[in-house]
């Protein structure tokens, strides 16, 4: 259930459409529910603005099934798995057919309601074409949840000409997301360039000693540019998640 969902709900009540009855036995497991394996959380749409994000690593498809199908049936019209292959998304299409895949974000969304974008810009930067899969899970979380987005691809530090020619670009976006592997110092460079605050996402890209992106997270953490937040190697979903709670704000 989600904030519009219960509004709803509670103005039934108030004009008598609903029995009381009715209106408790739909709340009765609005905090969570216990299915086994998961407990389903249904309260988060009304918490966090946004259901509870199905992560699929893990699990077995009927598993992800089972949450999907409870949580369309509280009203959640919108959804997203990450960490998910094509099985996962045909299994989910099972259920409802208004789902998409995205593939290089490895992405599934269900989408029963229109999606309103906010007019502020996350500009999604990609230090190689390598990171690419990183950048389109953030970029695709953060269209998801209602944010415009530009990509900016392949402009890492090795040819720094490449993002100088996007600073129109960069300085008119309200956060920008930078996913760099090898070293990482992209994030630095791009946060000596804003105004505005830049999440750093490094990412496992790299020869032998970026020790799986540890490398590029050590430098994303020592940046000396002000203004630059970072998080775990890979993690594309948490900044575009992060990014378009800022720029709800």
């Amino acid at each position: 259930m989600d904030m519009e969902n219960l509004k709803h709900l509670l103005e039934g009540v108030k004009d008598g459409r609903v029995e009381i009855e009715e209106a408790l036995s739909k709340l009765k497991n609005l905090p969570f529910e216990d299915v086994g394996f998961a407990k389903i959380d249904y309260h988060r749409a009304i918490r966090n603005g946004y259901p509870e994000v199905i992560y699929c690593q893990g699990k077995t498809i009927e598993q992800i099934k089972v949450i999907v199908q409870k949580l369309l049936e509280k009203g959640n019209n919108n959804i997203m798995a990450t960490r998910a292959d094509r099985a996962v998304y045909e299994g989910i299409r099972e259920i409802t057919g208004d789902t998409e895949y995205y593939e290089t974000a490895r992405i599934v969304a269900v989408k029963r309601r229109e999606i309103l974008r906010s007019e502020k810009i996350i500009a999604v930067v990609s230090a190689g074409t390598s990171d690419i899969p990183v950048a389109e899970e953030a970029a695709v979380t953060a269209e998801i949840l209602g944010n415009r987005v530009n990509r900016l691809y392949d402009v890492g530090v090795a040819g720094i000409h490449r993002l100088l020619a996007c600073m129109e670009d960069l300085m008119n976006a309200n956060v920008l997301i930078v996913v760099a592997g090898m070293e990482g110092a992209l994030a630095s460079v791009v946060g000596g360039l804003v105004d505005k605050p830049v999440i750093a996402v490094p990412t496992s890209i790299g020869y032998g000693a970026n020790f799986g992106g540890l490398s590029a997270l050590l430098t994303m953490l020592n940046s000396c540019a002000s203004g630059v937040g970072v998080v775990n190697i890979d993690n594309g979903f948490g900044a575009g998640y992060l990014a378009g709670m800022i720029n709800r704000l």
